[in-house]
């Protein structure tokens, strides 16, 4: 039986990244995609809890070897919708991407691409995702083909620990020369907001925050291994609990 290979994303299914990808795992299996009807970036795992949901194939995408569906929901809501109606079994793969922009270093916990990942995991499916680090939706993806196409053969072939995913960022501009397993950088946003007025004289404001990558010099990162054009693999866990939980304890005295 061929391997059953789940895709979607945050872009939406018309993204140019999305589509790249679908052709890309048409090889490695039977690909059904369902995608949102439109974009859901920085949705992490939210799902939709007040709303109908809807999923409906789209008719006018004809490729042999896989179909594409979209859904009015989040990312989180295209993988469980499509568990529960779309999909004969339980695929063997779940690939969120590529997404357009880094989803490195902490960008993981807000990334719609990476919540997708995640939901999989939780099914206790491999998952992957991937991230070109351009918004441009002119972005040249072809040299991340050569990594996608090595990643999901090694991780259908050998699969992934209980738990664990990966997230996959790809440098722009370059042919990479490389990919390593490496640790998240540490850093946050500095979450500026510009301030604006409306023609009704009320202020309103929009998000232009920029990265600040604390430890820029440190080569076992992935905002290292993009800066100097190297594919990073970070293995991330659904399980978000302190490793050390009597430490916990002895600091509530509990």
């Amino acid at each position: 039986m061929k391997k059953l290979i789940l895709v979607t994303n945050d872009d939406g299914y018309l993204a140019p990244g999305v589509r790249r990808l679908i052709e890309w795992l048409e090889p490695f299996g039977e690909v059904i995609a369902v995608c949102p009807d439109g974009p859901r970036s920085a949705q992490s795992m939210a799902l939709t809890v007040s709303t109908a949901m809807r999923i409906t194939r789209v008719d006018d995408y004809k490729r042999d070897g896989s179909v594409l569906y979209k859904c009015n929901g989040t990312p989180v809501d295209c993988v469980k919708l499509a568990m529960h109606t779309v999909l004969p079994r339980i695929p063997d793969l779940v690939v969120s991407g590529i997404n357009h922009g880094s989803n490195a270093a902490v960008n993981v916990l807000y990334s719609g691409t990476m919540g997708a990942v995640f939901e999989g995991t939780v099914f206790g499916i491999p998952s992957v995702g991937f991230s070109l680090t351009s918004h441009s939706m002119d972005a040249d993806f072809l040299p991340c083909r050569p990594f996608i196409e090595s990643i999901v053969k090694k991780v259908i072939e050998k699969g992934l620990p209980e738990g664990v995913c990966l997230n996959v960022n790809i440098p722009k501009d370059c042919i990479p020369s490389g990919m390593r397993v490496v640790r998240a950088a540490r850093g946050k946003w500095s979450d500026e907001y510009q301030e604006y007025t409306d023609p009704f004289g009320n202020p309103f404001y929009w998000l232009c925050g920029r990265f600040i990558n604390e430890e820029p010099e440190a080569v076992d990162t992935d905002e290292y291994c993009l800066a100097h054009g190297i594919v990073s693999i970070v293995p991330e866990v659904v399980d978000r609990t302190h490793s050390d939980v009597d430490a916990i304890s002895s600091l509530l005295s509990l």
